[in-house]
């Protein structure tokens, strides 16, 4: 867990029924939803490759990895309201882009908010959380960026056989 006087700060999004974090200093940036271009023998979770100002970067799409349902959209949203995006992570040295339903806002956390994750949340394994935050009746999941992928994934999402 972060040292108690820590301040995070973290970029919130929804993925599924959940509200995830993580940490700000991870983000590069956040962009709407564009083409995905697949790769082949690449990992089930990844999309693909997008291109971003002469930038190739893989896709992942964290509801397949994890097996989470697509967030439900209210009857009433208006068309393109409810647009996900893709939140740029910086992980080792690495540019990777995940799928989120919506982006929520940064958000302050104080270090000693911060709780050891329950054994199981959401389909998520706890060695990929790095704790939990209570926020009014809900939880704020925090993602540990640099668990996300073993080394290995990293190599094959980064330079899969055969494009």
């Amino acid at each position: 867990m972060a040292d108690e006087d820590t301040l995070l700060q973290l970029v919130t999004f929804q993925l599924g029924d959940e509200l995830y974090g993580v940490d700000i200093m991870d983000v590069k940036e956040i962009v709407k939803i564009q083409n995905v271009r697949p790769i082949p023998n690449a990992p089930f979770y990844v999309e693909g490759i997008i291109n971003l100002r002469g930038e190739v970067i893989p896709i992942i799409n964290l509801h397949k990895r994890f097996y989470i349902k697509k967030m439900a959209k209210a009857s009433d949203d208006e068309i393109g309201e409810d647009e996900g995006g893709f939140i740029i992570l910086d992980i080792e040295g690495n540019k990777i882009g995940i799928i989120i339903d919506r982006i929520a806002r940064v958000v302050p956390v104080q270090g000693d908010e911060i709780k050891p994750p329950p054994q199981m949340l959401s389909g998520i394994g706890t060695e990929y959380i790095h704790g939990v935050v209570r926020q009014e009746n809900n939880y704020l999941i925090i993602l540990d960026t640099r668990k996300l992928f073993s080394a290995k994934e990293l190599q094959k999402i980064l330079e899969p056989e055969a494009v």
